[in-house]
């Protein structure tokens, strides 16, 4: 049978946070990390990711602060990477590799730059590298999908998510009844992580702070970047530059593909990262 979210659901107290995580698998350790859309969680993440991976690998998908059913969080304590850390101290994990999309690529990246001794691999999908000057994606303002984001934070109707479900991925089959309801009773059932999203937009959240291009350049950990060719959120252009910046590392861009290419490219996904965790 597959695993279900429920038997799949733990929590853990750690110093500062009460987080929830799917476990599933054994072996060497994995740490997935959701992107920032009203509604996403680990499971919303990776619920196509974690059965195929803990064949292999010993699975942690969590919600960070501020997500889920973990503990709410407003930008003035918003550190993913210390949350990450504790997590990994309460639980006993010396060192794992890191799975992150978007958010959590961009938290995966500072965790690898400022803990290279608990990372031993990096996989990125569609991770933003901040506000530098991009050839393809907006100047200082938000992209197309980021307005939509933002704009679910502020509505998160089943409407307003089918818009956003629209502009993660390529292949609009995957903006189902069923996602869109989803993701919008996710985020309803949290209205204080609605509230401290949108209060900490002027202060930089969801990420204050992003790893500085010219720190990954001392980065040792092998990285993979997976890309999709179609994003509309973050343009693949940011894992060019990580690209051109982190000494190990290869890109897959995909065509056909959108923010979300754990969903969009699911089986593809699987096999990269499996691969790569395995071999590299």
């Amino acid at each position: 049978m597959p695993l279900t979210q429920a038997e799949t659901a733990r929590t853990v107290q750690t110093k500062d946070w009460l987080l929830h995580y799917q476990e599933a698998g054994a072996g060497d350790p994995v740490i997935l990390l959701h992107g920032s859309g009203p509604g996403a969680t680990g499971w919303s993440n990776f619920s196509g990711n974690i059965e195929a991976l803990a064949e292999h690998f010993h699975v942690y998908a969590v919600d960070m602060p501020g997500w889920g059913s973990s503990d709410a969080c407003t930008v003035d304590r918003l550190d993913h990477v210390e949350a990450a850390v504790q997590f990994m101290d309460e639980l006993g994990i010396e060192r794992a590799a890191f799975v992150g999309n978007s958010m959590g690529g961009a938290t995966s990246l500072r965790m690898a730059v400022e803990h290279p001794d608990r990372v031993s691999h990096l996989v990125t999908m569609g991770p933003p590298t901040g506000k530098a000057p991009k050839l393809f994606g907006p100047g200082d303002g938000p992209s197309e999908g980021l307005k939509v984001l933002i704009e679910a934070y502020r509505d998160p109707s089943p409407e307003t998510m089918r818009r956003l479900v629209n502009i993660m991925v390529y292949d609009k089959a995957y903006a189902t009844d069923a996602l869109c309801a989803a993701r919008s009773d996710a985020a309803s059932a949290r209205p204080d992580h609605l509230r401290n999203y949108l209060d900490g937009l002027p202060q930089g959240a969801p990420l204050p702070k992003f790893a500085a291009l010219e720190d990954l350049a001392s980065l040792q950990v092998p990285t993979l970047l997976i890309h999709g060719r179609d994003d509309r959120v973050v343009s693949y252009e940011h894992s060019l530059l990580l690209l051109a910046h982190i000494p190990d590392s290869r890109l897959v861009l995909l065509n056909r593909c959108g923010h979300w290419a754990m969903i969009e490219h699911a089986a593809e996904f699987n096999r990269l990262v499996t691969d790569f965790l395995r071999h590299t």
